[in-house]
This record gives C-alpha cells, sequence and structure tokens, in this order.
C-alpha cells in the first residue's frame, strides 16, 4: 500500500553510536537502555511522552523480562497508559516496526507511536530446549546468536554462504568487493567532517554508560567503535572467510549493540513536534521480498521493487539510496539490477562500515536517508536490506 497519512517529525528521531559486539555497550540490557536512550532524547527534542498513544517495540536477540516487551519500555519511559507490540524480523525488523506504525497511523488507530529499536548482540543467550525424548532426556541447546550467524534452518547454510553463492551466480569477483568496501569506508569519512557534523544531526554523541547496576559511570561513548581503517592493501592481505571464496572479514559487516527510536505520527502532529515544520517528512510505502533458498543478498531487489510499485514512481525517481549490507556483494548486485551506480548510494557510510546490531540498523539507515534528503533539498529516498531466511525489506521516504 501507499502512505498518504504517516509522518515523521523532522528531528522526531535518534541513534546510539553502535559499538561492535564486547565493546563499551557490551553489558547492558538492551530494553533498559534503550528506554534509558529514549528518555533522554525525547526530552532533548521536547516531545513529551503524553504525546505518545502507541509504542511499537523491535528487537531480535531476547533479554531478561523482554516478555513484557512494550508494556514495559513504555513504562520505563513515562507512557505507563500505552501498549503496543513487540517485532522480531531478523534484519529486516526496523523497517517492519516503522511501517507498522505507519499503518496505525494510516488506518486512523493512534495519533503518534513511537518505534523503538533495541539489540545487543553480544553475550546472547545461550538457550536449552528440554528434549524428555531425547537420548538420556538431553535436551537441545542453542547460541542464540552465534548458532543462527552459522545456518539457516530452511537453506541449510550460514549468512556468508548466501554472499557467496550469489559473487558466484553474478560474476561479482573479490576485487569488486573490496572496490565497494573502501568506498563505503570513505563515505563514512564524510560523515566524520567538521566534528562529526552530519552524525550528530540525530546521533546521541555524549553517551554515558553506567555499571548493569545503573548507578556507576563508566565511560562516554561520543562515536562509533568497531570501525577499522581501510585501505586497499590491507583488504588484499585478507584471508577468505570460507576456503576457496571471495568474501573477506573486510568486505562484510560485524555485530554490534546499540538503540534507536522513530515516532511515526500525522502530519499535524509531526508539525508539531519537528525541529523545523518547514521540512517535511512522510513514509511513503514498503516491500518484502524473497530470492531463491541461499541467495540472500538478491532479496533487495523484489523488495525494493514492491515498495517502488506501490510507491507509484521508478528508480528514477528516487534521490538517494541507503542500504543495509552485510556484504560488499550486496550493493553491487543492487546496484547493476536495479541500473544505477554503486557510489551513488550510501552517501556518509552504511551497515558495512559501522556494524549491525540487527534491530536498529535499518532504523539507523531510515535516519540517515531523511537527513541526506534534506541537505539534498528534498526527495524521495529508499532503504533497503536483505534479513535471515533469504528475504528482505525496503521503505520509501518522501522529504519536502
Amino acid at each position: 500500500m501507499r502512505f498518504e497519512k504517516a509522518y515523521i517529525p523532522y528531528g522526531g528521531y535518534w541513534c546510539t553510536p553502535f559499538c561492535r559486539w564486547q565493546g563499551s555497550l557490551a553489558h547492558l540490557h538492551a530494553l533498559k537502555f534503550g528506554a534509558e536512550v529514549a528518555v533522554k532524547a525525547l526530552s532533548e527534542r521536547k516531545i513529551p511522552a503524553e504525546a505518545l498513544d502507541g509504542i511499537y517495540l523491535g528487537w531480535t536477540v531476547p533479554q531478561q523480562f523482554s516478555f513484557y516487551g512494550a508494556p514495559w519500555v513504555a513504562g520505563l519511559i513515562g507512557a505507563p497508559g500505552i501498549t503496543g507490540p513487540m517485532i522480531g524480523q531478523a534484519c529486516a525488523t526496523s523497517g517492519k516496526v516503522i511501517t507498522s506504525a505507519a499503518m496505525e497511523i494510516e488506518l486512523g488507530s493512534h495519533t503518534a507511536i513511537l518505534a523503538l529499536l533495541c539489540d545487543r548482540t553480544s553475550n546472547s543467550p545461550h538457550i536449552y530446549y528440554p528434549n524428555p525424548l531425547g537420548v538420556g532426556g538431553i535436551g537441545d541447546k542453542e547460541d542464540w546468536v552465534w548458532d543462527n550467524f552459522g545456518r539457516d534452518p530452511f537453506a541449510k547454510n550460514s549468512m556468508t554462504q548466501t554472499a557467496e553463492n550469489v559473487a558466484t551466480k553474478a560474476g561479482i569477483d573479490r576485487a569488486a568487493q573490496e572496490d565497494v568496501a573502501l568506498m563505503r569506508y570513505e563515505q563514512y569519512q564524510d560523515a566524520l567532517e567538521d566534528d562529526s557534523a552530519f552524525l550528530k544531526r540525530y546521533m546521541m554523541t555524549a553517551l554515558e554508560v553506567k555499571d548493569p547496576s545503573g548507578r556507576k559511570f563508566l565511560k562516554t561513548v561520543s562515536s562509533d567503535e568497531g570501525v577499522f581503517p581501510t585501505t586497499a592493501d590491507g583488504l588484499a592481505r585478507l584471508k577468505p572467510v570460507l576456503e576457496g571464496g571471495t568474501v573477506t572479514f573486510g568486505t562484510q559487516t560485524y555485530p554490534a549493540d546499540g538503540n534507536a527510536g522513530v515516532v511515526v505520527t500525522t502530519r499535524e502532529k509531526a508539525a508539531e513536534l519537528s525541529r523545523d515544520s518547514r521540512v517535511v517528512v512522510r513514509v511513503v510505502s514498503f516491500g518484502q521480498g524473497r530470492a531463491e533458498k541461499g541467495f540472500m543478498p538478491m532479496a533487495n531487489v523484489p523488495a525494493s521493487r514492491q515498495a517502488l510499485m506501490r510507491a507509484g514512481i521508478t528508480i528514477k525517481d528516487i534521490k538517494a539510496v541507503k542500504t543495509h549490507n552485510p556484504f560488499a556483494v550486496n550493493d553491487i548486485y543492487f546496484a547493476k539490477e536495479m541500473g544505477i551506480e554503486v557510489s551513488a548510494m550510501n552517501r556518509f557510510g552504511s551497515s558495512l562500515v559501522w556494524g549491525h546490531p540487527q534491530a536498529p540498523t535499518g532504523a539507523r539507515l531510515v535516519i540517515e536517508l531523511i537527513e541526506e534528503l534534506t541537505l539534498a533539498g528534498g526527495g524521495y529516498g529508499l532503504f533497503t536490506g536483505c534479513a535471515a531466511g533469504d528475504t528482505a525489506f525496503a521503505v520509501i521516504v518522501k522529504v519536502n
């Protein structure tokens, strides 16, 4: 469907820096931390919690008591009278949460929803599943993050293998992947210019990190942690992740921790809550797609084409593109199939460079898309990102 009534207040969004797993945010409860950041962000943006009449919570890695989900978080942010669902759709979670909130606004059932995305890939649960019929009554166990990165139970391959499958089928060699990885790193440097002026347009840059009790101050996080200096020579020295393959640790992203929030509301309320009411941000449409089994990076193409069709526009109408690119292969394949230049995508960087906390990744990319369009004077923007199960999600926004 095409949305006509769902808007995002300009500036009514935020994101923490993303920190590589086992880094500065590794010990924090993702939902409590997400709520703590939301309280500060809403206050700074002069958006009262009382203005919200719904909350959509997105996460992909369970945390203690996350069973209570959105109602618990609503209470933590000072809005105990509202509720909503919790959504987990792997790496597509942000897109689904934002557009599900937009659908509520479109239907008129809500007027202002907080889409909050929280994840911590660090120290994920080690889960034991009882199996009384197992040999000796021994159950099954799973490392939530690590085991699922390593094996899709349907396609029976790792996520890295899906990138290798696409590289082979589409004729994408290692050199092309390294060229894109270097390009994305250089684009991220633009975001760091003038004392990170672009990032400071939306990021919570003076983030106070406390111990698990919430009482003792440990440090201040002011920028993304885990971004490694990338050079052509450095990329060339890396070994492939899979024997005989083309994908290296330099041409794929890495797990991270962080959170993000986006307010989705009506046009009237967006103007009221906006940092600049002259900038109008509308959620236009969304799309979902699925590739053949074992070819995850290809799924961005059908998802984006569906979103474009629903919006009633073509890729030529798109002024800016942001992608969740866990592999450089993603962008090369997408650009070729959609008829655009790889260099025209991901201005100011992408998840290939600053990491992937899963649920919040797409939200950060949508936020950056809005800011990029604002700097460019407006227009349509497309976000797309692949997800587990050889799927993908796409969102189109328009800035006037």
